[in-house]
């Protein structure tokens, strides 16, 4: 009777020390990938992975993920001929496969966010000189233009929508004018932009959101290909 009673404690800390191990080996591989993943095919200023699921052990073997997060940040890439950074990039990452000797990862399918601060939205405009939240779909754009000698700055009240090819389209609902000559047009040509991202990660932009925290740029594909 005292063996019967001891067996499940024993089970207990048997199943214990295996989900350790299980977890301890998943820890390890996430440092691993993310030391070398690379997910956008420029620099990267840090990378985190989250392997979901359970036994890690199980899905190691068969080498095959059901799910696999990844949190890029600082990311340097190019859009539209053009640096850009993306503050912040997270996608989620279903049904990943093991490609070559462990060199590489495909994942079936993808989704995520790639999140653009403000200030980095100016540097990739060119012409703009300041940028901020203006509310739902919305943001405020600051450009200065010379005037008979006068520099003028106006802020304007901008619409952001997705245009055809993952165009981020930015135009000014409205510029007061002034009876000034021409002013829109010069005001115009310093707040409105378009900036071409066509792909991010291997993945086609389907949404832009203006957030307070930057411009949330929606992102889906399949058969996306992760280096490293």
């Amino acid at each position: 009777m005292r063996a019967l009673r001891i067996l499940p404690v024993v089970a207990v800390v048997l199943g214990g020390l295996l989900l350790g191990a299980d977890r301890l080996a998943a820890t390890w591989a996430e440092s691993e990938v993310a030391g070398r993943a690379s997910l956008a095919g420029g620099r990267t200023e840090s990378v985190e992975v989250d392997i979901k699921g359970f036994p890690f052990l199980t899905q190691a073997v068969d080498e095959r993920f059901d799910e696999v997060e990844v949190v890029a940040k600082g990311v340097h890439t190019q859009a539209g001929g053009k640096p850009v950074r993306i503050g912040e990039l997270t996608v989620d990452l279903r049904n990943v496969t093991v490609t070559g000797d462990w060199d590489g990862f495909r994942a079936g399918s993808a989704t995520g966010t790639a999140l653009i601060s403000y200030a980095d939205l100016v540097a990739a405009s060119e012409r703009a000189t300041a940028m901020e939240y203006g509310g739902p779909g919305k943001v405020k754009v600051t450009g200065s233009v010379e005037v008979l000698g006068r520099k003028v700055t106006r802020t304007v009240v901008s619409s952001v929508t997705l245009g055809a090819g993952g165009t981020v389209k930015v135009r000014a609902d409205e510029v007061p004018g002034e009876g000034i000559p021409f002013l829109e047009d010069m005001i115009r040509e310093r707040t409105d932009f378009e900036r071409p991202l066509g792909q991010v990660a291997g993945m086609r932009v389907t949404g832009v959101e203006p957030r307070p925290e930057g411009l949330a740029v929606t992102v889906t594909g399949k058969d996306v290909a992760i280096a490293g």
